[in-house]
């Protein structure tokens, strides 16, 4: 019967916990009713006052996320290229220009963001990232990449060699969890540099995890941007 199945039982235990009803009533009457018909029509099984005021309000729980279930579906924001990556960033980090500020977007595995976080704030010319705190955050919402943006107050977006070891650093450490890094998105005013889209993005790790704190830091205006030929662009769009 319906009542035995593991996940009916614990629908009933968590409607006994948060209504306040009796397991035994409501298991006497799941035996052959649909349990669904407590929270639907919940004067069949005669609660009390107070239980009634609970029911009522899990419903309204339960339709305000349904709906908002829905529509957040419905407005993901979904980064499939360098271009994208850099609409979502460039406002955030554009009007930063008294510190740097470095930012993460988690992403799930059809390239919606999941989450997005400030990570770091900093002074005009560095900021202090922590590895465990990028991690921790992607490890709590279940993401299978990443993308990394920081600005760079003074106006350049020339990558500094701080910024790509930093990208190589993070690389080693989500690199042997099957999370991948799509790109580090520099940002200065409203002008950007995406390292993907300049080959600079590193394929796989060349260290052990390091999870010290590195500093990032912006580069001289007057350093040109790098650009290693010996490595492909990395193709991440998706259809």
């Amino acid at each position: 019967m319906m009542n035995n199945m593991p996940h009916t039982q614990n629908f009933l235990k968590g409607l006994t916990t948060l209504t306040g009803l009796s397991m035994k009533k409501i298991q006497e009457y799941a035996k052959g009713n649909s349990p669904f018909n407590i929270l639907e029509h919940p004067l069949i099984i005669d609660p009390n006052e107070k239980q009634l005021q609970k029911i009522g309000l899990l419903n309204e729980f339960i339709a305000s996320y349904n709906l908002l279930k829905e529509y957040e579906s419905e407005n993901k924001i979904k980064i499939t290229s360098p271009e994208k990556a850099a609409a979502f960033f460039v406002p955030l980090l554009s009007g930063k220009k008294d510190r740097e500020s470095f930012m993460v977007a988690f992403l799930d595995n059809g390239n919606n963001i999941i989450h997005s976080s400030e990570v770091s704030k900093g002074t005009v010319s560095q900021a202090m990232v922590y590895p465990r705190e990028v991690l921790k955050q992607a490890l709590a919402c279940d993401c299978t990449a990443v993308i990394l943006a920081h600005n760079h107050p003074g106006g350049s977006i020339n990558p500094s060699v701080e910024d790509k070891a930093m990208t190589q650093r993070l690389v080693d450490i989500f690199h042997p969890l099957d999370i991948r890094i799509h790109d580090h998105i520099i940002v200065a005013d409203t002008k950007y540099t995406s390292m993907a889209e300049e080959g600079m993005m590193p394929k796989s790790p060349i260290e052990r995890a390091n999870y010290e704190p590195f500093k990032v830091v912006e580069t001289a205006k007057e350093e040109q941007l790098g650009y290693d030929d010996s490595i492909e662009d990395e193709e991440w769009e998706l259809e």
